[in-house]
């Protein structure tokens, strides 16, 4: 799998960090989620330094379309995988809201990653809770 630069990885952190947010319960549970994707590409980062980082960037951004054009040039094991880490971010307070499913469907628009393939990933995580 491609590598990300720290940057790149800033950035799509701080879209996993708005997906956690948008239902207005940041958890530490979901700081987990994306401490371990942040280590998924940057083994020896500083997790906490990388996802402060992020948290500023999504706190000072009002546009998701920065974030997805980082996303949108990747290959689809990439988009596959930032897909599925934001599905266990949503999932992961066992309930999905309008806001977090409208969420998924734009983000997967703006990257050009098939609805269907977000569906089957979605699926996959909620048969793994269970």
């Amino acid at each position: 799998m491609k590598t990300l630069d720290q940057d790149n990885i800033i950035g799509i952190a701080a879209l996993l960090v708005h997906a956690a947010r948008i239902d207005e319960q940041y958890s530490e549970h979901e700081k987990g989620l994306i401490k371990e994707f942040i280590k998924s590409y940057l083994k020896d980062s500083d997790l906490d330094k990388v996802l402060k980082s992020a948290e500023e960037l999504e706190k000072n951004s009002n546009q998701l379309l920065s974030f997805t054009n980082i996303i949108k040039k990747e290959n689809n094991e990439i988009k596959s995988d930032i897909i599925s880490h934001l599905w266990k971010i949503i999932i992961s307070d066992k309930s999905i809201d309008q806001y977090e499913s409208n969420l998924m469907r734009r983000i997967c628009g703006l990257i050009y990653f098939s609805d269907k393939m977000s569906a089957e990933i979605k699926l996959q995580i909620l048969n793994s809770k269970k």
